[in-house]
């Protein structure tokens, strides 16, 4: 039979309505009888009244009125799906940090990353920040981001980008690498054992600058002597939080325990790599970073 005009073909009647609640309720009241039998305990759903409250209402009503209150409310819930969906993809980690000692090197790659060009830098007592584009056929458009690299000023600049960071570039001067190496561990190790930074675990490049210079270490030498000397300073740390009967807060263990440290131990990708912000020719000439940029294409 066709439903009259002006009512809804699925719900044609108040007494339908009615029906469907009472089914309902009919079937929660089924299991709760079943199983208070035997026992002496009440057997009506508790939820009856309401059940028949709620008929009662709707028998009152219009069909199309409530039809109209579920649609009502499937907007909404579509609403705070959507919502949910856009404030969760704005906060996706997109920034690519330039870490690193004071001289390493990381002013100039951020110039040449962005503009290919060279320029006279010095040392930066603030961080700087612009869009960066990937070379890769996506288009990824990432915010890199140079820190400053004074020990005084590391730790307020970190706790303010640690979380956004989808990679993280530690640059290492090759040439004097074996002066600084005590210095490079250290800040490595408050790095990889940041709590935050193990959590999100993101993509990890030392970037081993300046082999441009003749006395430049390699970057497969570089990870060998890294390793070792994280590997004691793990022991120091570990041996001078146990004699102060503490723990060191927002840290992680360092790599894998009853194992000497290894980069391959850590929650992220960790990649070792060769580059020269200045270029084998100078000034004049191009910087050599394919395979820093290779690196950060795949991000």
């Amino acid at each position: 039979m066709t439903p009259p005009a002006g009512r809804p073909a699925g719900l044609s009647s108040k007494a339908d309505v009615s029906h469907s609640l009472g089914s309902l309720s009919g079937q929660m009241e089924a299991p709760t009888t079943g199983s208070m039998e035997g026992s002496g305990a009440m057997a009506e759903n508790p939820f009856e009244p309401y059940f028949e409250s709620l008929r009662q209402q709707l028998e009152d009503q219009d069909p199309t009125f409530v039809i109209a209150v579920i649609v009502a409310i499937a907007v909404v819930v579509i609403t705070c799906l959507f919502l949910k969906y856009t404030l969760t993809s704005k906060s996706v980690r997109s920034a690519v940090l330039l870490v690193g000692l004071c001289d390493s090197g990381k002013t100039l790659l951020f110039c040449r990353l962005l503009t290919g060009g060279f320029r006279r830098t010095q040392t930066s007592i603030t961080d700087s920040s612009a869009p960066y584009k990937a070379k890769n056929d996506r288009g990824s458009t990432w915010t890199l981001i140079d820190l400053p690299g004074h020990d005084s000023l590391r730790p307020q600049y970190l706790d303010k980008f640690k979380s956004a960071a989808r990679a993280i570039v530690f640059v290492v001067d090759s040439a004097i690498f074996q002066k600084e190496i005590r210095d490079v561990a250290e800040f490595l190790y408050v790095l990889l054992t940041d709590s935050v930074i193990s959590t999100n675990a993101p993509n990890f490049v030392i970037a081993c600058n300046k082999q441009d210079i003749t006395m430049a270490k390699s970057a497969k030498l570089i990870q060998q002597q890294l390793e070792k000397e994280l590997n004691t300073l793990r022991v120091t740390r570990l041996a001078a939080l146990s004699a102060q009967d503490g723990s060191e807060a927002g840290s992680v263990y360092l790599g894998k325990k009853g194992k000497d440290f290894e980069f391959s131990q850590l929650p992220m990708k960790v990649e070792f790599l060769e580059c020269s912000a200045r270029g084998s020719k100078g000034e004049e000439g191009d910087a050599d970073m394919e395979s820093l940029e290779r690196s950060l294409a795949k991000l």
